[in-house]
């Protein structure tokens, strides 16, 4: 098998050079590429458990537990602990990093469209909606 011909290399390439860049324009907003996920779920939804928010990333329910202290030490995200339930308590996010999310967002935007610029739309909805299809989102 060669290179062009393996799945594997090819998501891999593609990986590493799309979280490469990516990691170099959230450092501009001084957040680490680990973190995204946590910021970009939380932006689509907040107020969640963090046991919900580490299925939605993907993560152990203890990475998120650092994950999470990391956020709120940088003054991210903020816990509210539920009255009936002092061991579950949700996450917000604080008005600094709603403020981040429209700059971030499209700055990477435009990243994903250079990067993608070689495929005309109808290629890019395609690439899409398989990369969806193979990760069991549709």
């Amino acid at each position: 098998m060669q290179r062009q011909q393996s799945l594997g290399y090819l998501i891999s390439h593609f990986n590493v050079e799309l979280q490469k860049q990516m990691d170099m324009k959230l450092k501009r907003y001084q957040l680490d590429l680990k973190y995204w996920p946590v910021l970009f779920a939380l932006w689509e939804k907040e107020g969640v458990t963090q046991t919900e928010l580490s299925h939605r990333c993907d993560v152990a329910n203890y990475t998120m537990t650092r994950f999470l202290d990391v956020l709120q030490e940088q003054g991210y995200i903020y816990r509210h602990q539920e009255q009936d339930n002092r061991r579950a308590f949700q996450v917000y996010l604080t008005d600094d990093a709603k403020a981040l999310k429209q700059d971030v967002c499209t700055e990477l935007e435009r990243m994903y469209d250079e990067i993608l610029s070689g495929l005309s739309s109808v290629e890019r909805e395609a690439f899409y909606q398989i990369l969806r299809k193979v990760n069991r989102l549709e």
